[in-house]
């Protein structure tokens, strides 16, 4: 069966329900940076969680995601990142290996809608984790 561009788009845009907690990251070198929203783009965090690269860092940001899972009463996760260089591959994997959900957001269309929201080509702010999160939203792929 053959689906339309924006039948899959639909598609993927309903696997994120109203029990969903969603995360977008923004990745880097050294720490990287989350920010955590329900299905509808809500913040839902008092602020964004910056965390080493490292397993003391990852066991940081499962802690974080834990304490905003128990205490809006959602039941699933989906965690959404760019795979910039190869700086995603160790938090991935941790990610899978804790069974949750991760896909990768393209940087090509991430940096564009950021570019639209605010005007600017920059990506060195602390919100280019909310441009992630957007796009995680309509063009994801399962990692």
């Amino acid at each position: 069966m053959k689906f339309k561009q924006s039948d899959e788009q639909n598609q993927r845009i309903e696997r994120i329900t109203p029990s969903h907690l969603v995360i977008g990251i923004d990745m880097a070198k050294d720490a990287h940076v989350a920010q955590a929203t329900n299905f509808r783009g809500i913040v839902l965090s008092k602020r964004h969680l910056t965390f080493t690269n490292s397993k003391e860092g990852f066991e940081r940001f499962g802690r974080w995601v834990n304490e905003l899972q128990q205490k809006h009463r959602l039941n699933n996760i989906i965690i959404g990142m760019e795979p910039t260089g190869h700086y995603w591959f160790n938090l991935a994997n941790w990610l899978v290996e804790q069974s949750l959900t991760v896909v990768l957001v393209n940087p090509v269309t991430t940096k564009r809608n950021k570019e639209n929201r605010d005007n600017s080509p920059s990506k060195n702010d602390p919100t280019y984790h909310r441009s992630v999160r957007f796009r995680l939203h309509l063009w994801s792929s399962p990692c």
